[in-house]
């Protein structure tokens, strides 16, 4: 048995300066190897089983793509089918919790798929690499882990995929599971399930299998963050160009009396996904009556994401758009799903 790791790059592997660049003191970071990091974690000895490296997709997480991830999800499945007993991914964590919710909903295996990565690069005093490294390790290899999709793990804490959220720019404790907390943590080494989230349905997305770099090319969803006095005019022609479109509206899903026809004509021509701005709570469905009010969108055709983030009901609906659902499945999945 072995836990299979795949680095991807980003602050936990930022391992040294290039010279000749134009930052302060040089250029590009340059990037650590799985051989290197694995080096520096000390008890990784004591794990019970070894680390299967692969580096990969050596590229700074904001430039990471659908298509990346998806191949990251079948090179990691070889593993798991080779014996592999988890997965554990190092990337930057810029991106990490949509790329845990990508993976959770096309991640067809029990064994658990875990992402790490760090908030101070190894040259820094006090680097968390190592220890989140360690314990992504270990929860990767555990039994109580299994079954529970992909899976962040930071700061000895475990998150859901579903429900993390990057909270802080630069604190090493910046993820945070605002809806529910952490479902989990490693204490002296001891992982331990706290809270069990709702079945993983593995996968989520019909056809995942068969998702393509094509086929997500193909699929443009746009994220309309909506603001005081908005005036709408970046809608314009939106759904000429797009296939999709997620709202963050303000608190339980409101919107101006302005734009709330804007959003109702798009939604007679493409799937528009109602979520909430706030960060945490859910959209709701019957409270308010007004002109964009949740009901009155809901009854102009926007689909309800319910405790969904923005980010989040993003990468499910192109996902499901790859796969050629239509939009009572579409409905259907925010409803599961949110």
């Amino acid at each position: 048995m072995t836990v299979a790791l795949f680095t991807l790059g980003g602050t936990i592997a930022m391992g040294g300066v290039a010279k000749g660049g134009d930052g302060p003191g040089g250029g590009a970071v340059t990037r650590l190897t799985g051989a290197q990091l694995t080096a520096a974690v000390p008890g990784l000895a004591e794990l019970g089983m070894p680390l299967e490296v692969q580096d990969t997709q050596a590229v700074p997480s904001a430039s990471l793509s659908f298509a990346h991830l998806l191949d990251l999800v079948r090179d990691a499945s070889q593993a798991v089918r080779r014996g592999a007993t988890g997965v554990v991914v190092t990337q930057g964590t810029d991106t990490l919790e949509e790329t845990a919710y990508l993976v959770d909903l096309v991640w067809p295996h029990e064994a658990p798929f875990v992402l790490t990565g760090a908030m101070r690069n190894p040259t820094l005093a006090g680097p968390d690499g190592p220890a989140n490294l360690l314990a992504a390790a270990r929860v990767a290899a555990s039994p109580a882990a299994r079954g529970l999709g992909a899976l962040a793990v930071l700061n000895d804490e475990i998150h859901a995929a579903r429900w993390v959220r990057k909270t802080h720019s630069t604190s090493t404790g910046t993820f945070a599971s605002p809806a529910l907390g952490p479902i989990g943590q490693v204490i002296e080494g001891q992982v331990r399930i706290l809270a069990t989230p709702p079945g993983h349905s593995s996968p989520a997305i019909p056809g995942a299998d068969r998702l393509t770099a094509a086929g997500l090319a193909d699929t443009r969803v746009a994220l309309y963050t909506v603001t005081l006095d908005d005036d709408g005019a970046l809608l314009e022609g939106l759904a000429d160009t797009h296939q999709g479109l997620v709202v963050a509206g303000f608190g339980v899903g409101h919107v101006s009396s302005a734009l709330a026809p804007v959003f109702g004509a798009l939604a007679e021509r493409i799937p528009v996904v109602l979520t909430s701005r706030c960060g945490a709570g859910s959209v709701l469905r019957q409270t308010y009556g007004a002109v964009g009010s949740e009901r009155d969108l809901l009854r102009r055709g926007l689909i309800n994401a319910g405790l969904l983030d923005p980010y989040k009901a993003r990468i499910l609906l192109r996902l499901l758009l790859a796969a050629g659902v239509d939009r009572e499945a579409i409905t259907a999945a925010f409803a599961r799903h949110g």
